[in-house]
């Protein structure tokens, strides 16, 4: 009877003994499941598989273009400013965003303070706009310097609707994504759609920036891909400056080309141009066919060619082509305040906004 029980004693301390070893091991696996589930694999623009967590919660951007596209999007989620806004950003963006700590960018003015950005601890430092050849190496290598991850998504005004789908996956912010998506491409439709009626009719115009006004938007240019659409750009040059300064040429060149439309860019001459007796004689001028490029809190027609643009196409082709256009312009550029700035306009803003913006 003794040695029964011994046995039975030995059974249960055996069983008992695997059974704690299985359910330590069964906690190990989980715990390692559970690590795995907080991170995913996102693939950005260039091709680059980066692990991310699965829930982004605090972001940076690499310039000021990428500034404004994520900002539509995800306004709470951003901790830091590539570019410090413009006081015409007062009453629109919130008083949060305002105030968030600048860390310079990565192109542009390459300014990039790398200390203070990892200090802040962002989980993800999102680079956007135009395809560059070294953007993989140089996001590879700020990964190493700070060891936060770094993606690329690609954008322009066209691919904007792209852009925002890819914003949502990568954010968790996909209904947000497709209402900014659904109104960028009922704008870009709209305008394609307009712009066959226009046909080989487009109005031959400049859009002139610059304190003395003598600095162009070339045709071909990433600064002028609105105007671009919208106008027979006369700014034909030989090596077209992709930045918001243009290309500068004379009064003389500007005579020459002549143009039917003028569209100043902000701090540029529009107010002077009528007593100038250089500009007085250009067509445009002379007719009163000229406007000035609404800023608040970004110019509306790019520098930098962001979502923004959109506010161009809604405003300047119905300044050029009216006849074509049945929308109400006030109506829809109060609905992109709201939708991309989560700011209510008011009439007095509007009014602010778009002073020098309409044709008599």
């Amino acid at each position: 009877m003794k040695r029964l029980l011994c046995f039975m004693l030995s059974l249960f301390m055996i069983f008992n003994m695997a059974a704690c070893n299985a359910e330590e091991g069964g906690q190990e696996d989980t715990s390692n499941d559970v690590s795995q589930a907080e991170n995913r694999i996102f693939t950005d623009s260039c091709g680059r598989e980066v692990e991310l967590p699965a829930e982004i919660t605090a972001y940076v951007t690499s310039g000021p273009l990428a500034q404004i596209i994520l900002y539509a999007i995800a306004p709470e989620e951003m901790v830091g400013l590539a570019t410090k806004w413009y006081d015409s950003a007062e009453g629109i963006i919130s008083e949060e965003a305002l105030g968030l700590p600048y860390f310079g960018q990565l192109y542009g003015s390459a300014n990039l303070n790398v200390e203070e950005l990892a200090l802040a601890a962002p989980q993800v430092l999102i680079d956007m706009g135009e395809v560059k050849d070294s953007v993989a190496k140089d996001l590879d290598k700020l990964q190493n310097q700070t060891n936060i991850p770094a993606v690329y998504v690609e954008s322009n005004m066209e691919m904007m609707p792209e852009t925002f789908r890819m914003l949502g996956e990568l954010l968790g912010k996909e209904e947000k994504a497709e209402e900014l998506t659904a109104f960028c491409e009922k704008v870009y439709n709209r305008t394609v759609s307009i712009m066959e009626k226009v046909g080989d009719n487009k109005i031959k115009g400049l859009f002139v920036v610059g304190e003395t006004g003598t600095n162009v938007l070339a045709y071909s240019s990433y600064q002028a891909e609105t105007f671009d659409m919208l106008a027979d750009n006369l700014a034909v040059v030989e090596s077209p400056i992709s930045k918001g300064t243009g290309n500068e040429v004379t009064m003389e060149q500007i005579a020459l080309w002549n143009p039917d439309f003028i569209l100043f860019g902000p701090n540029s001459v529009y107010e002077t141009c009528v007593d100038d007796s250089a500009w007085s004689e250009i067509k445009a001028v002379k007719n009163s066919n000229y406007i000035e490029v609404p800023e608040g809190p970004h110019n509306w027609m790019g520098s930098p060619p962001a979502v923004q643009q959109y506010l161009g196409l809604i405003w300047l082709t119905a300044q050029l082509y009216p006849e074509y256009c049945d929308y109400d312009v006030k109506a829809e550029i109060m609905e992109y305040y709201r939708l991309f700035y989560s700011c209510e306009l008011t009439d007095e803003q509007y009014e602010e906004l778009t002073k020098n913006a309409f044709l008599d």
